[in-house]
């Protein structure tokens, strides 16, 4: 199991969102990248542990308005975040076509 997974629900339509491209980035660039299931999710992004530091999820939201044809004012979303310990990370994102959400999941 990655130490990292999201999970991108779609508000609007209140389904989850598949086919997000998501990209992991720390210090050194790109560390992993993938793309939402048919259930939002990305169980496996990034590797088994991440070294304390500060990361970035990247969202790709207007890929998925696009795709869904959706008229979004986010062409993407940036999640910061910082890892401190080796308990596994859980970053969701709440998306509607104006607004965004985020939280540490579980």
């Amino acid at each position: 199991m990655s130490h990292l997974s999201t999970h991108v629900l779609d508000t609007a339509t209140g389904r989850p969102a598949s086919g997000v491209t998501v990209t992991l980035e720390g210090r050194g660039g790109v560390l992993a990248r993938g793309s939402t299931d048919a259930d939002g999710r990305i169980t496996d992004l990034g590797p088994d542990r991440l070294d304390p530091a500060t990361y970035r999820l990247r969202f790709d939201t207007g890929q998925y308005a696009a795709e869904t044809g959706t008229d979004g004012f986010f062409p993407e979303v940036v999640v910061a975040f910082v890892v401190r310990d080796t308990d596994h990370l859980h970053v969701p994102l709440l998306l509607s076509p104006f607004g965004y959400s985020t939280y540490r999941g579980s």
